[in-house]
């Protein structure tokens, strides 16, 4: 059994391809066993091999969300991390919504990707400081958008909709409502 971490490739750009397999593979604790350039051959390296990691890019044939997707779906064993130029945010929620584990920007320093790549082996995740602050915002609004309407009550309102939700009311001696009992 190998002591190093077993990383598949997946970008339609073989030069970069080629170069980031240099980059990974000058490392002792890596060892590139596959590379590919399309959503299905992304797919077919996962099944066939089971690498630890498996770098997409999100922007190759048949598309490295919906390889994602699938990867995650049915090898779950396999960290996904995301290498691509986008910096928009639908992508990098979606990538984070289908399993990427790391959502690494393309104009980062090879060290950088090495220590970031070591990280999600550990089960830890990344996504770019320039990025974060909109996915805390959109985790805000989605958080918002689930939160129950009666969260926003005021005090006052919530004691108006539960003495309507009550039912009939009474008076009392000195002109404060009283709730009538539920009758069973």
């Amino acid at each position: 059994m190998s002591d190093k971490i077993h990383v598949v490739i997946a970008d339609d750009h073989t030069l970069f391809r080629e170069g980031l397999a240099g980059i990974i593979s000058g490392e002792d604790d890596f060892e590139v066993v596959g590379q590919g350039g399309t959503m299905q051959e992304a797919v077919q390296l996962a099944r066939d091999l089971l690498p630890d990691i498996i770098l997409l890019d999100i922007d190759m044939p048949g598309g490295g969300l919906e390889a994602a997707r699938i990867i995650a779906e049915q090898f779950p064993v396999t960290r996904i991390a995301v290498l691509t130029a986008s910096e928009e945010d639908d992508h990098l929620i979606g990538a984070l919504k289908t399993g990427a584990r790391a959502y690494i920007l393309k104009g980062v320093a090879a060290r950088e990707l090495i220590r970031i790549l070591r990280a999600v082996w550990a089960g830890e995740s990344y996504v770019p400081p320039i990025l974060a602050a909109s996915l805390l915002l959109e985790m805000r609004e989605t958080h918002k958008q689930l939160a129950s309407p009666l969260d926003e009550l005021t005090h006052r309102e919530r004691e108006i909709l539960e003495s309507l939700a009550a039912g009939p009311q009474q008076q009392g001696d000195r002109g404060e409502a009283v709730f009538c009992p539920r009758r069973p």
